[in-house]
């Protein structure tokens, strides 16, 4: 089997660094898509560290839905505090709203505490730290991109595996279709020449002109370019398999042309006698394992 090292989308990956009474804890989670879309979830006051995020995210990542959420957590109870007046005025604000509505419904605390500036900035490092904890940041979510790029290259190992188990499949069919195409095309042209000669009965014909005119039907017939290009495309998908790098677009564009290649077969092949019918077969499971291939590639970076 070529080497690969094929990356998918998908991925979940979290770390958690704990210093100076607090913690800080990141978790990525990425699926696919067609390009790199990004998602971060912030702790109030954490706005300011957007920018770098993103930036060390695009650096490892690629292509993909990715959802970066960022815990803070201050050391106990006793680190968080609460700004009562803006809590009190929020529940004042529900209360009101549900007497003016007629509503059942008591607010909800958990809710309160998770509004804007309830929970008081002053539990989170102030502005002289700012630059130690940017680099703890930087710190911890490397470590979860590295944990996150683990489980997407072991992943991608896993679909390349089953990816060149199915073009060996592929391979095997062109192998056979080529082989019953080589009886079809003589055996189709001597039909159609005794059909022609039914047909035209005792009118006179040329001979000549009459096998050369059965050979053309049946050469049109003939499907050793699309198998000699289904295989092409097979070895540029394979090469693409062993490089490293944002390969999903191509192999997907491959996968279109080799679809292609099998549906000209089987509209070109007759399937009235046993050959044909084989070859009807052996194309159609070709389709089936190029679907299954374009499943795959979905999921690649």
């Amino acid at each position: 089997m070529a080497k690969h090292a094929l990356k998918s989308m998908t991925g979940f990956a979290q770390a958690r660094l704990e210093q100076d009474g607090w913690a800080l804890r990141i978790s990525l989670r990425s699926v696919n898509h067609r390009f790199l879309d990004l998602h971060l979830r912030l702790p109030e006051g954490f706005q300011a560290f957007e920018t770098r995020i993103r930036q060390a995210v695009r650096d490892r990542v690629r292509r993909g839905h990715v959802d970066v959420t960022l815990h803070f957590e201050p050391a106990g109870p006793a680190a968080v505090n609460v700004n009562r007046e803006l809590a009190a005025a929020y529940l004042h604000a529900a209360e009101e709203l549900r007497r003016q509505f007629g509503l059942k419904t008591e607010p909800d605390l958990a809710a309160i505490l998770r509004l804007p500036g309830v929970i008081d900035s002053s539990a989170l490092p102030d502005e002289e730290h700012a630059d130690l904890l940017g680099q703890r940041i930087n710190a911890c979510l490397g470590e979860a991109l590295a944990r996150l790029e683990e489980m997407r290259l072991s992943e991608g190992l896993h679909l390349g595996e089953e990816m060149f188990a199915r073009l060996r499949a592929i391979t095997e069919h062109a192998a056979r279709i080529e082989e019953i195409a080589g009886r079809v095309r003589p055996a189709y042209a001597r039909r159609l020449e005794a059909r022609l000669k039914e047909l035209l009965g005792d009118t006179p014909v040329d001979p000549a002109r009459l096998t050369q005119e059965a050979a053309l039907l049946a050469e049109r017939g003939d499907i050793c370019e699309e198998v000699s290009r289904l295989r092409s495309h097979v070895q540029q998908f394979e090469k693409l398999l062993a490089e490293a790098g944002e390969v999903g677009k191509k192999l997907d564009f491959l996968l279109q042309e080799m679809q292609r290649e099998a549906n000209t077969m089987l509209s070109k092949t007759p399937g009235v006698e046993a050959d044909g019918l084989a070859i009807t077969d052996l194309a159609l499971e070709v389709k089936s394992l190029i679907e299954k291939l374009r499943e795959q590639v979905q999921n690649i970076e």
